[in-house]
C-alpha cells in the first residue's frame, strides 16, 4: 500500500466511526474528510467537486421537487383514505394498502410516502382498536422494497447510476432493477403479510401513551404568586402522590432541587419539572397559581379555539435542531409554537424542557397556531406526523394536483421508451410545474433535501479518491483473496453482507458510494459485467431493515409506533436474509 492509500483508509475508518457514533451531522463529517483529502493533495479540486455535478445527484434534486409537488396536491391521500374505508380485517388492510404502496414507492421518494401515510395508518388502527405498531414498521419496509423496482425508486439507485456513467459505463435503464426488485418485493411482502407483522408488539403510539402511560414525558409547570400552597412542603401541597405523575426536580434561581423530597418547600416562581401523564398535568394546571409553560404565548385552554391545536412532530435526520436544546434553537420565535412535552424511546429524561438537547427521532408534542402544519409539512426540520385533537382541513387545488401527477406519469413513460434521460425528463417537469405555477421558488427550496444532496456529493468525491489512489483496487484484492476460492457466490455474498452492514450504521447513499468502486474492481478482475455488482450493491445499500437509524423511513415511524430498537431486529433480520438470498440468486443467474 502507498502512503496515500494508508492515509485515505485511516480517514475513511475515522469517518465511519464518526458516522456510527453521531459525533456530528453526516454532512459535516463527510465534508471534513473531503476537505482534508483536498488539502493534503490526495484529491484534486476537480475531483473533489465532481460529486456536485454528478448526473445521479442532480436527478435526485429534481425528483425532490417533482415528488414534492405530487405530495402537495393531497390527491394520493384522499384516494387512499377512500380505498381503505372498506378494509375490515388486518389481512384485508395489508393487501389493500401495502400492495399499492410498494408500487407507488417504485416511482416516488419513499420518505414523503411514509410521512403521508403514517397518520392514515394510525387513524385506521385507532378507529378499530388495533395497535398502530403492527403496521408502521411494515409501512417503512414496504416502501424500501418497492424502491428497488425502478431506477428512480430510491436515491441510492440514482447515485449508483451516476457513478457508473462517471466510470464510462452504460448505467441503468428505468427498469434495470426490476428483474431483481420485483421478486425481492414479492418475497418481502409475503413475509410481512404472512409472518412479519406477527412479530411486532402491541405498542401504543405516542398519542395513546400521552393519555395512558406517560412516564417518559417531560413537562414544566411554573408556580405563581397566587398558588395557595406557597412556602408549604411538596407533601402538603399535594404534589407528591399524583396519579401517573412524578415530580422530577424543581428549578429556582438559587439552583436545582433534585431529588425532590416530601419536605421540600414550594417557593414562588419555582419551575416544577414533571415526568408523567399529560392529561394529569393539564388537570394539575387547573389549580390556581400553577401554569403549564409551553414556551410560547399559547396555552392549553386555547385548544377550545379552532385556531390552536396540538401536533406531534418527529425531529428529522437533517433537522437544524439536532444537538441543540429547545432554548438554544429559539424554538418559540422560529416556529411560533411551544413544546409541551418531549418523548424519547426507552429514555426517561430528567431536565427542564427548554434544556433538553434534541436527538434524531425525538417526538415533540407542540402547541401551535393553525398555520404550523401548512408551513412545516415540507420542512427539513420535522417529519410532521399528525395533528391531535383538531381535524386537519387543508385545501388543495385539484387541477394542479392532477397536473403534477400526470406530468410525473407522462415523463416516466417517456423515459421508459427512451425518449428522454431521467435527468432531462425531471428538468422539463420542473420547468412545466414552474410555468403553470403549481410550485414556486419557495416550495422548491423547501422540497429539496439539501443535507441529503450534500452528503451524496461529498461521498462521491471520497469514492473518486478511492479509485484514483488505488485503494478500491487493493480492497477488492483483499476481498477476492478471502472469498475467491469459494466461488462467485461467496464473493457476491461477502459484498452484499458488507454493504448491508454498513448501510445499517451509516447513510445508504454513502455506503453505495464507498462500495461501488470495490465492486467494479472485482468485476474487472473476474472479467464479468460490472452491472451485476452495481445492482447488488444498490439493493444491499437500500435494504436496511435491522436498525431504525439505517434508513430515514425507519426513523420516521420509530417514535409514532412506540418501538424499541429490538423490534426492528425481530422483524428485520429474517427479512434481510430473505432479501439477500433472493438478490444474490437472481444476480448470479442473470449476470454471471
Amino acid at each position: 500500500m502507498s502512503t496515500e492509500m494508508i492515509i485515505l483508509l485511516i480517514l475513511i475508518i475515522l469517518m465511519l466511526i464518526g458516522l456510527v457514533f453521531e459525533i456530528a451531522r453526516p454532512g459535516t463529517i463527510i465534508f471534513t474528510v473531503l476537505v482534508i483529502l483536498l488539502i493534503i493533495g490526495i484529491i484534486s479540486p476537480n475531483d473533489a467537486l465532481s460529486g456536485f455535478s454528478n448526473e445521479g445527484m442532480l436527478t435526485i434534486a429534481l425528483l425532490f421537487i417533482v415528488v414534492g409537488a405530487v405530495q402537495k396536491s393531497g390527491m394520493i391521500d384522499r384516494v387512499t383514505n377512500g380505498w381503505l374505508k372498506n378494509s375490515r380485517s388486518n389481512l384485508g388492510f395489508m393487501l389493500r394498502f401495502f400492495l399499492p404502496i410498494s408500487l407507488l414507492s417504485a416511482f416516488l421518494n419513499n420518505t414523503p410516502i411514509v410521512v403521508t401515510f403514517t397518520p392514515i395508518i394510525k387513524n385506521w388502527c385507532l378507529a378499530r382498536g388495533i395497535a398502530p405498531s403492527k403496521f408502521l414498521i411494515p409501512l417503512s419496509y414496504v416502501t424500501i422494497l418497492g424502491g428497488t423496482i425502478t431506477l428512480i425508486g430510491t436515491s441510492t439507485n440514482l447515485v449508483v447510476h451516476g457513478m457508473l456513467l462517471d466510470y464510462g459505463l452504460e448505467g441503468f435503464s428505468l427498469f434495470s432493477f426490476s428483474v431483481v426488485g420485483i421478486p425481492v418485493t414479492i418475497v418481502g411482502l409475503l413475509y410481512i403479510i404472512l409472518f412479519g407483522h406477527k412479530l411486532l408488539p402491541d405498542h401504543k403510539g405516542f398519542t395513546e401513551q400521552i393519555e395512558e402511560d406517560a412516564k417518559e414525558y417531560i413537562a414544566e409547570i411554573q408556580v405563581n404568586q397566587s398558588f395557595q400552597y406557597l412556602n408549604h412542603s411538596v407533601e402538603s401541597a399535594g404534589l407528591r402522590h399524583l396519579d401517573g405523575l412524578y415530580l422530577v426536580e424543581i428549578i429556582r434561581e438559587s439552583g436545582r432541587v433534585s431529588p425532590v423530597r416530601e419536605t421540600t418547600i414550594i417557593q414562588e416562581n419555582d419551575r416544577l419539572i414533571f415526568s408523567g401523564n399529560i392529561t394529569t398535568i393539564t388537570q394539575l394546571q387547573e389549580m390556581p397559581g400553577l401554569q403549564l409553560r409551553t414556551g410560547s404565548n399559547l396555552e392549553l385552554n386555547d385548544l377550545n379555539n379552532t385556531k390552536v391545536f396540538l401536533v406531534e412532530a418527529v425531529v428529522s435526520h437533517q433537522s437544524s435542531l439536532l444537538s441543540k436544546s429547545i432554548k438554544q434553537s429559539q424554538f418559540r420565535s422560529r416556529y411560533d409554537a411551544g413544546v409541551i412535552a418531549i418523548h424519547r424511546n426507552n429514555e426517561r429524561m430528567q431536565d427542564k424542557v427548554g434544556d433538553i438537547v434534541l436527538k434524531l427521532g425525538d417526538t415533540l408534542l407542540l402547541l401551535a397556531g393553525n398555520d404550523f402544519i401548512e408551513k412545516q409539512k415540507r420542512s427539513n426540520d420535522f417529519y410532521v406526523v399528525s395533528r391531535l385533537k383538531t381535524p386537519e382541513a387543508l385545501q388543495h387545488n385539484a387541477k394542479k394536483g392532477w397536473l403534477s401527477i400526470l406530468l410525473l406519469v407522462t415523463f416516466i413513460f417517456l423515459v421508459s421508451i427512451g425518449v428522454f434521460t431521467m435527468l432531462t425528463a425531471m428538468a422539463l417537469a420542473v420547468v412545466i410545474l414552474l410555468i403553470t405555477r403549481v410550485i414556486d421558488g419557495e416550495e422548491i427550496k423547501s422540497n429539496i433535501q439539501f443535507e441529503v444532496l450534500f452528503v451524496i456529493a461529498c461521498s462521491l468525491g471520497i469514492g473518486t479518491a478511492m479509485t484514483n489512489t488505488g485503494l478500491a483496487e487493493w480492497l477488492a484484492d483483499q476481498l477476492m483473496g478471502m472469498a475467491a476460492s469459494y466461488g462467485i457466490i461467496a464473493i457476491l455474498t461477502l459484498m452484499y453482507a458488507l454493504t448491508n452492514t454498513f448501510t445499517e450504521l451509516i447513510t445508504n447513499s454513502a455506503t453505495a458510494v464507498l462500495m461501488l468502486p470495490i465492486g467494479i474492481e472485482i468485476a474487472n478482475t473476474l472479467q464479468v459485467d460490472p452491472i451485476g455488482f452495481a445492482i447488488l450493491i444498490a439493493i444491499a445499500a437500500s435494504a436496511s431493515f435491522i436498525t431504525p437509524i439505517g434508513y430515514q423511513t425507519n426513523l420516521i415511524v420509530y417514535g409514532p409506533g412506540g418501538y424499541t430498537f429490538t423490534d426492528y431486529i425481530k422483524i428485520g433480520v429474517p427479512l434481510s436474509l430473505l432479501v439477500m438470498v433472493t438478490t444474490i440468486t437472481i444476480v448470479y443467474y442473470v449476470w454471471f
